[in-house]
């Protein structure tokens, strides 16, 4: 099974695509910034929890984030859409470009009827 944290009542998994609202001050104004991307490592060594977001930026150049999780200025974390992954490392996707970079199968969740 792939690497997960909790995050504020959020199981965050590698393969997850997420998105990261973190604060940013620019001279005295401040304000949020989004990174959307897809997990693909997660550190859990103690309060040094740290999660690595790669997105596809323009002209299809990707881009890497690591975030440490207690980090102050990180307001929210949004899960868009859980992927299932086998690996807990998806450092793969740094050589696939355009939409295969962005190709994880959905994980299915199943109700349970009563």
């Amino acid at each position: 099974m792939a690497q997960y944290l909790e995050y504020k009542d959020k199981t965050i998994s590698v393969g997850d695509t997420i998105r990261v609202h973190q604060e940013i001050s620019e001279g005295n104004k401040k304000r949020i910034q989004i990174f959307e991307g897809i997990v693909i490592a997660i550190k859990n060594a103690g309060s040094g929890k740290s999660v690595t977001v790669r997105k596809i930026g323009s002209n299809s150049i990707g881009v890497e984030k690591i975030f440490p999780v207690l980090l102050p200025s990180i307001k929210k974390i949004e899960i868009k859409r859980q992927g299932e992954v086998r690996r807990s490392k998806l450092y793969y996707l740094r050589e696939k470009v355009g939409k295969a970079a962005s190709r994880i199968k959905e994980k299915k969740t199943f109700n349970k009827a009563a």
